[in-house]
């Protein structure tokens, strides 16, 4: 047993004082130390707020708990018992890319610090002194480094503590005295301290932007998958479509060949009982041909007298039915019919997929500038949609129609069924979609008073004024177009908007950029009043009327 503990020894030994473990603990990472080596390393790095392994360089941003190892402490005790001292462990010297111990005469051990005032790196047990000796206490050591002739002043060979902030650069005390004398110098530390509120600003707002990044980033990928899934559904649907339309032509071509053939049935019939009508009577001229040919060769005068007036009677012939050319005509009539059918249903596929390709070309994706606000009506159209308004939120005393696109105030109560999403009180509707990313609509109103806002589902629908209505609330933003004045609304803060304006307003809403505007839309668009803000919710169009008034969602092409 104590043999082959002795052959594994070297993996008893604590990496930092290189002697076998002394009371040994367990860091996260799993590498285990001296219970006060590992403190005494722990506690020079308190002020830099991030600890580490001294072995693996884990870091750690809360400090490690220590846990005792039971096992590998009976096992040191074991060791102990051999009256061995333990080699230092193969890990703890240093590898190629490792800093060295500049102290260390024979193989180097891997330096565990570097002194800035000694400008030599040292190994644990190299280091010991400057833990014990009063002067060497006094030093600044850091990390262990490969670059510590950095610190050292090229011209001085002096240790670097200053930094001129005149000439923005690190010198040493022979150099504030020389080149840098009154320049504005302060010490490294100071100046790093300067420089360490800087950079946390720029790291907050480094991740103030990869925030807003990202969140650029989700709604682009949002805005990525509804195209796919709109795609889809459309392929899907033309797929169904033409399926359907496609069976209707078969099923057209089919009753249009079952109808030729009972026509041909019915007239093929006509011909077989007209044609054996004649070759009935074929075989009748024929007999009686026979007969009187038989009769004229006879030389007996009393039967030829005799026999020839029944024999020579003829009844009268029919002529048969022409048949013949209005059978060709009416199949000629039929194949004139199918090949105008043909060309209307070609022209009409044409017409209709000239849209089609129009529709298509019209999908509002993004510009080329994604960040960039449209500027003319056409730049806008990319971001058309379509609006309907909801029936089951409209006020009693507004009238839906035109496809759930125009709303109209009506004096008496509309027959509307009980719904929660109604307007009790308001005279209010909501369109049925929600809209997210980048949209764009316009709405044709008259009347005295028409409220034309973007709401959160959520506004109250049977409270009172302050929550329901638009604009007086902080879940909706709206534009009052009173006649020909106007006034942008939201949490019942107004902003008057001066000027004479038309009776068609566009609203561009950017959902992921919190930005709403609206325009007074004539032959040139004019900007009415924009918002910037934060959206957190789905929005939904909104329309307020007034007594007499009526607002339309148009069409855009």
């Amino acid at each position: 047993m104590a043999q082959g503990i002795r052959l594994d020894r070297a993996n008893f030994c604590c990496s930092i004082c290189l002697d076998l473990l002394n009371d040994p603990v367990t860091i996260p990472c799993g590498h285990s130390y001296c219970m006060s080596c590992i403190k005494d390393h722990l506690e020079t790095e308190d002020h830099r707020g991030i600890h580490s392994c001294p072995q693996c360089r884990q870091t750690f941003t809360l400090r490690p708990v220590l846990v005792k190892n039971t096992m590998l402490a009976d096992l040191v005790e074991e060791l102990k018992k051999t009256g061995h001292q333990a080699a230092p462990a193969d890990h703890c010297y240093a590898g190629p890319e490792d800093v060295t111990c500049d102290v260390c005469t024979e193989r180097k051990l891997r330096a565990f610090k570097s002194c800035l005032q000694c400008v030599a790196s040292y190994c644990e047990k190299h280091l010991q002194p400057h833990y014990d000796v009063g002067p060497l206490k006094k030093h600044k050591l850091v990390e262990a480094s490969a670059k510590l002739q950095e610190n050292i002043c090229s011209r001085h060979q002096e240790v670097m503590k200053l930094f001129c902030r005149t000439d923005q650069q690190c010198i040493c005390y022979l150099c504030s005295k020389d080149d840098h004398k009154g320049h504005n110098k302060v010490s490294t530390a100071a100046e790093r301290t300067e420089r360490q509120r800087e950079l946390e600003l720029s790291r907050q707002q480094i991740q103030q932007r990869l925030q807003d990044r990202e969140k650029e980033v989700k709604v682009l990928q949002q805005d990525e998958d509804a195209i796919n899934h709109s795609t889809d559904n459309a392929v899907r649907t033309t797929d169904k479509i033409f399926t359907e339309l496609i069976h209707t032509i078969e099923k057209r071509v089919s009753d249009v060949k079952e109808l030729i053939k009972s026509r041909q049935k019915t007239e093929v019939g006509q011909y077989k009982k007209v044609r054996e009508k004649v070759k009935q009577e074929i075989a009748e001229l024929k007999r009686k041909d026979a007969d009187l040919e038989k009769l004229s060769r006879s030389e007996d005068h009393t039967h030829f007298l005799l026999n020839y007036p029944s024999l020579s009677h003829l009844g009268e012939s029919t002529d048969p039915p022409c048949v013949k050319v209005c059978g060709l005509r009416y199949f000629e009539k039929v194949t004139v019919a199918l090949s105008e059918a043909r060309d209307k249903i070609q022209e009409v596929l044409g017409e209709e997929y000239a849209k089609i390709s129009v529709s298509v070309s019209e999908v509002g994706f993004l510009p080329s500038n994604p960040q960039a606000e449209p500027k003319t009506r056409n730049d806008f159209f990319h971001y058309a949609c379509q609006i309907t308004l909801d029936p089951d939120t409209a006020n009693k005393h507004l009238s839906i129609s035109k496809g759930n696109r125009k709303a109209a105030f009506m004096t008496e109560e509309q027959k509307y069924s009980i719904h929660p999403e109604r307007f009790v009180y308001s005279w209010q509707v909501l369109s049925k979609e929600g809209l997210t990313g980048r949209c764009y609509w316009e709405v044709e109103k008259s009347g005295k008073g028409v409220f034309i806002a973007v709401v959160y589902k959520d506004i109250s629908r049977a409270g009172d004024f302050g929550e329901c209505v638009f604009g007086y609330n902080d879940k909706s933003w709206a534009l009052d177009c009173y006649k020909n004045s106007y006034e942008f609304r939201h949490n019942n803060v107004k902003t008057s908007i001066p000027g004479t304006w038309s009776s068609r307003v566009g609203v561009y809403l950017d959902h992921s950029a919190g930005i709403l505007s609206f325009y007074s839309v004539s032959e040139t668009m004019t900007l009415l009043h924009r918002v910037q803000t934060t959206f957190t919710q789905p929005l939904y169009a909104g329309l307020w009327l007034a007594n007499g008034a009526t607002a339309e969602i148009c069409k855009l092409k």
